[in-house]
């Protein structure tokens, strides 16, 4: 497979999966991590907040125009997602279902970079 994606189990109030990283970022926001959980997740987003693009920042407002987009890795991009597991750890620490997906072709492309690609899943793409 090409691309590489953890998202919540089960979809939210508004149809969608959850990234993994929304999921822990709830957790954060929320307060509901133990003191060394929440340093844990401040350094890891950290860490990923510099190591690769955000895709809005230099597609200013995708999501915003895209609500439904995803966030896919490329499988190449091993130095992320060799972090991934911890985050997957944290999770489960909390109850937090999460599932894999693994595809060639997870939507039409509206963002890609090197690492990662933003992609508008085709039942969304026939809604617009």
């Amino acid at each position: 497979m090409e691309f590489v994606r953890w998202e919540s189990a089960t979809p939210d109030s508004r149809g969608r999966h959850v990234g993994i990283f929304g999921l822990a970022n709830g957790l954060g926001r929320r307060g509901l991590l133990a003191p060394a959980d929440h340093d844990w997740w401040r350094s890891a987003n950290d860490w990923f907040n510099s190591a690769y693009v955000d895709p809005n920042s230099v597609a200013s407002g995708i999501f915003a125009a895209h609500p439904s987009a995803t966030c896919w890795f490329k499988t190449t991009a091993t130095h992320l997602i060799e972090r991934i597991p911890p985050y997957l750890a944290l999770l489960d620490r909390y109850s937090v279902a999460w599932r894999e997906r693994l595809s060639d072709a997870p939507g039409r492309v509206i963002y890609e970079d090197e690492v990662q690609v933003v992609v508008v899943e085709a039942e969304a793409d026939s809604d617009r």
